[in-house]
């Protein structure tokens, strides 16, 4: 696997850098003064779920490549469609999904649940059928966008992150997932894989680092691509905490060098 070294890529701050989870203010101001068009939109799925997404559109001339992004185990918060609307200013369809659409208080999604608490133990309990079934349908909106063309690629965070990993054994038509310090499929599952899988994972979170040379040796013996990258100097839910005000430099410089690496990676689909 690759070791990351954060600082010597550079901790020049970015504009990006500066957009982060510094309070739920900051990132709204942000989100409503982007440029971009982002909506909400209903995806209905195969047994008729409706599933409540966040869908932001770049501002380019031909029709662009689409990135899925699965929500924290916090649910789909306004950090995560900020997320979005930075892939979209990169250039691609960012689609943020609820998988706790009709799961919260009177059939709500994430905002409808009084507590984080709650919002963490339903995303527990939620199943892997319908976690799936919730990703076909929101894949097959992506494709039937006409502003898409025909990659739609697969991302996710902590929670998310894991997600993506599994569907990236349950689905064959994704273009590429990417996972951010995320739990790995089984490793007897690895080899149902089809499209290639980046990791990017922090340096102290061996909680789910412990994991990788197994899930690599196992990627390797079934001719899978799987290339995780350890950023060094920063722990788990580094991307979030390098976007802060109050983050670290190792922890801003990691964040750059994932997202560089993220946007160039999703550029050569």
């Amino acid at each position: 696997m690759q070791i990351c070294n954060a600082i010597v890529l550079g901790i020049i701050v970015t504009g990006f850098l500066s957009i982060g989870n510094a309070g739920a203010d900051s990132i709204k101001d942000e989100l409503e003064a982007s440029p971009r068009h982002g909506e909400w939109v209903k995806v209905t799925t195969a047994d008729g779920r409706d599933v409540n997404t966040f869908v932001v559109y770049p501002e380019v001339k031909e029709p662009a490549t689409a990135i899925i992004v699965i929500h924290e185990i916090f649910g789909l918060t306004d950090w995560i469609r900020l997320v979005a609307d930075r892939l979209a200013a990169e250039g691609f369809v960012a689609i943020c999904p609820d998988l706790l659409s009709g799961m919260g208080p009177d059939g709500g999604g994430t905002e409808s649940f009084e507590s984080g608490d709650d919002v963490r133990r339903t995303i527990r309990e939620l199943s892997s059928s319908q976690v799936t079934s919730d990703l076909d349908a929101i894949q097959k909106y992506a494709r039937d966008l006409p502003s898409t063309n025909e990659k739609v690629a697969v991302s996710g965070f902590c929670w998310g992150g894991g997600q993506t990993f599994s569907y990236a054994v349950n689905s064959d038509t994704i273009a590429a997932g990417f996972v951010f310090y995320g739990r790995a499929a089984a490793a007897e599952d690895v080899r149902k894989i089809s499209a290639p899988i980046y990791g990017f994972y922090g340096e102290s979170d061996n909680r789910i680092n412990a994991t990788i040379d197994e899930t690599k040796a196992a990627a390797d013996a079934a001719n899978v691509t799987y290339e995780p990258v350890i950023y060094e100097g920063v722990g788990h839910a580094f991307l979030r905490r390098g976007m802060a005000e109050d983050a670290n430099e190792a922890q801003k410089a990691a964040t750059k060098a994932a997202w560089e690496r993220w946007v160039s990676l999703l550029r050569r689909l």
